[in-house]
């Protein structure tokens, strides 16, 4: 039978032995060893004045805040620091092969949420900066934060050392094996609790096994009930959002009294619009809730200044608050070395970046362009509030998990990036053996001196007046 003239136009995938050979001849361009370098470049960026440029389009009176947050340690620096690194990474060595990134990988961005399912999972969990770029970009990310956070909780050399080693091993053979799955076997795996618990005690044990579960059990209770004993209170009757300013204020408290009606037309109309980002069945639930309130709420480290909310609703009942975060997003920190991206939304652009490298995420994702009492059309990003969360106290883990962990975050990663990249080039790039391994780490540690002196940078401008730092909240 003759072919039709449609399937002849039809052409096949690269074959996997060319993959894998583009991605050994990218080592004669870039040799792995390469990635061990960093040295700040010369005319390199003032760090506070990278800072300063980011806070021109953010609320002022929330930035001192930002600053006192950033100031605490070279690890709080380094979290708010996306655009100082970004900056950095962009005249680091590529091998050529790029993926979706999260922009910011940092160790602090990987945690436990449940899924659809109601199975609590482990994946990467800020998606502010998530822009197409190198792979290398994120894995450095890792690397830095391991090294800064190890200094944070006083290891030493050769323990951070064997911490981002044991993340850059773990991503490589990650990376490896999905090179040898198929497409829909990758998009399919993920990272359980029960995943979790193996990891954690094949390496610290019965006791430290015993610290995860408890965790677990308590990022299970961390759910919208729990956010509606913390955050709500009755006021004549009425329930309403809890006011602690800075940290959260009611949009009451924001706007003249006269105006408090129209705030709350327009965050009707704000929702409504958003639930065109989602598909019928999910616009469907949201529009079943009732909206009551709304506060601006300070999240983060690096996200503060930025204009971010928390909405109050209410379905059936009491019994049934929905606590949904409706998020500011800028144009990514990558953008300036990259290039805008497929998306002119920015909450579009965090969305769909967030939608292709988690195993499984909000159901409610949505996104929404709209103009804030001073005219200015701005984007944002919507998800709900709290929907379990499990983290990890960074600065108190000991070297044996702080590896462990970095093993965690360094398959995540890995899965991440081979949902979306060349995963059959990129394993073939890294290879089998571990000079990869060591050049991040050799790499990471001479990052951390840099952070250090940005951080010590920030302090100085503190003291001498140039910026205002709170670190009473």
């Amino acid at each position: 039978m003759a072919r039709s003239d449609a399937a002849s136009h039809l052409s096949s995938p690269p074959a996997v032995s060319e993959r894998r050979a583009a991605g050994k001849r990218a080592r004669e361009a870039v040799p792995r060893k390469a990635h061990a370098v960093w040295r700040p470049p010369a005319g390199r960026a003032d760090p506070v004045g990278i800072l300063e440029r980011q806070a021109e389009t953010r609320v002022a009176e929330l930035l001192p805040i930002r600053y006192g947050r950033m100031s605490q340690s070279p690890f709080a620096f380094f979290r708010g620091a996306a655009a100082i690194m970004a900056a950095d990474l962009a005249a680091t060595p590529r091998s050529g092969f790029a993926t979706q990134l999260c922009g910011d990988a940092h160790l602090s961005n990987f945690g436990g949420f449940a899924g659809p399912d109601r199975k609590l999972l482990f994946d990467l969990n800020d998606f502010d900066e998530t822009l197409p770029g190198p792979w290398e970009w994120d894995v450095k990310r890792l690397g830095a934060s391991l090294a800064v956070a190890g200094r944070d909780a006083g290891l030493d050399s050769t323990q951070r050392q064997v911490a981002v080693a044991t993340a850059a091993r773990a991503y490589r053979k990650a990376t490896r094996d999905f090179a040898t799955m198929g497409n829909l076997d990758v998009w399919y795996s993920r990272l359980s609790a029960d995943d979790i618990l193996a990891t954690v005690r094949g390496r610290g044990g019965k006791p430290a096994a015993r610290d995860v579960k408890h965790r677990i059990a308590k990022a299970r209770s961390k759910d919208r009930l729990h956010a509606f004993t913390k955050l709500t209170r009755r006021v004549d009757g009425r329930l309403v959002l809890i006011s602690d300013p800075p940290l959260v204020v009611p949009a009451g408290e924001l706007v003249p009294e006269p105006d408090a009606a129209a705030v709350a037309g327009a965050i009707k109309t704000i929702l409504h619009d958003y639930t065109a980002s989602l598909r019928p069945d999910l616009r469907r639930i949201v529009e079943s809730y009732e909206p009551l309130d709304v506060a601006r709420k300070v999240v983060g480290v690096g996200s503060v200044g930025t204009r971010d909310w928390v909405v109050l609703m209410l379905g059936r009942d009491e019994s049934d608050p929905l606590f949904l975060q409706v998020k500011e997003a800028p144009p990514s920190v990558l953008q300036a070395h990259l290039g805008r991206g497929r998306y002119a939304n920015q909450g579009r652009r965090v969305v769909e970046g967030q939608r292709l490298m988690q195993a499984a995420g909000d159901l409610l994702l949505g996104w929404i362009r709209t103009a804030g009492v001073d005219g200015v059309a701005r984007d944002f990003y919507v998800r709900q509030l709290w929907d379990w969360k499990y983290s990890v106290e960074i600065e108190a883990l000991d070297a044996e998990r702080l590896a462990g962990y970095a093993e965690l975050c360094g398959w995540t990663l890995g899965r991440a990036h081979a949902r979306t990249g060349d995963r059959v080039a990129i394993a073939a790039y890294l290879g089998a053996g571990d000079s990869f391994d060591s050049a991040l780490a050799q790499m990471a540690e001479t990052y951390a001196d840099t952070n250090d002196s940005d951080h010590e940078a920030l302090l100085n401008a503190v003291r001498t007046g140039r910026i205002q730092a709170d670190t009473s909240v």
